[in-house]
């Protein structure tokens, strides 16, 4: 006999949390009870709007430094800096750096890209403890990996609501979802494409395709609409590939950073 889920953890899978989430998603695909209440409880949760922001100040650069500057691996300056700047200025300067390189990701990401793409600038390297090295583009790499992933569980929740949700009634807190996912998928799959993540791309090119067919697709959908939804999601077995790519992206985001080709030919 199928264990059917608590509300707790269906409300903790809703949230994207919750050590089960394979499980309980394929048991909603499963069971129509668990299903019906998760749809209560989306339906609930939906109706709560989230908090706003508040308003980034003129110290936030500062403030990021702050945060993350203990967790970034201290480089031995060269033999000529060290005679000609002191530490103190050293560490300012690497403070810069790094806040440098982390607006210029946040920038990369929200402003349009040009039309022509410039030369791009030398990788600097820096040492971890136990001796790999790390260059910028790992670090920018990594940060896209996690940002991948994280839309993924969100999209697999999406496509999950639809899969479950009344042959007839209104799709419309799903398809504000979904809008919200197109934008950043296409940001995404851009990034993925240029660091060479092909498959990356693939996946998100085929979600881009479902997120936009829930969008354009009438608010009280129809059964025989949202049937032909639910029919190419699963010929193109794209939450199967959302849920297989998003584990792989959290085991890469958990594993150490590899040599860089310094490190293998000394």
């Amino acid at each position: 006999m199928s264990t059917h889920f608590t509300e707790d953890e269906l409300t903790l899978y809703y949230y994207g949390e919750g050590r089960r989430r394979g499980r309980i998603a394929r048991h909603l695909d499963e069971c129509t009870a668990c299903a019906a209440v998760y749809r209560e409880i989306a339906g609930t949760l939906a109706l709560v709007t989230p908090p706003e922001p508040p308003e980034r100040g003129d110290q936030y650069g500062l403030e990021v430094w702050q945060r993350i500057r203990h967790q970034l691996p201290e480089q031995e300056a060269p033999g000529w800096l060290a005679l000609v700047m002191p530490r103190t200025d050293r560490l300012v300067l690497a403070g810069a750096l790094a806040t440098l390189v982390l607006v210029a990701f946040v920038a990369g990401r929200i402003w349009p890209r040009a039309g022509s793409v410039a030369s791009p600038p030398a990788a600097s390297v820096t040492a971890d403890a136990s001796g790999t090295a790390t260059t910028g583009n790992d670090v920018r790499h990594r940060i896209l990996i996690t940002a991948v992933a994280d839309h993924l569980d969100r999209s697999e929740r999406v496509l999950t609501d639809i899969m479950n949700a009344p042959s007839r009634g209104d799709i419309s807190t799903e398809q504000r979802w979904a809008d919200d996912l197109l934008t950043t998928s296409r940001l995404y799959r851009q990034d993925a494409v240029e660091a060479g993540e092909s498959s990356i791309a693939g996946v998100l090119d085929d979600l881009e395709r479902s997120l936009l067919e829930i969008v354009h697709s009438p608010s009280p959908i129809s059964a025989a609409d949202l049937d032909q939804i639910r029919r190419r999601i699963d010929a193109a077995a794209l939450l199967f590939k959302v849920r297989v790519m998003s584990d792989e992206l959290r085991q890469r985001e958990s594993a150490p950073a590899p040599p860089t080709a310094t490190q293998k030919t000394s």
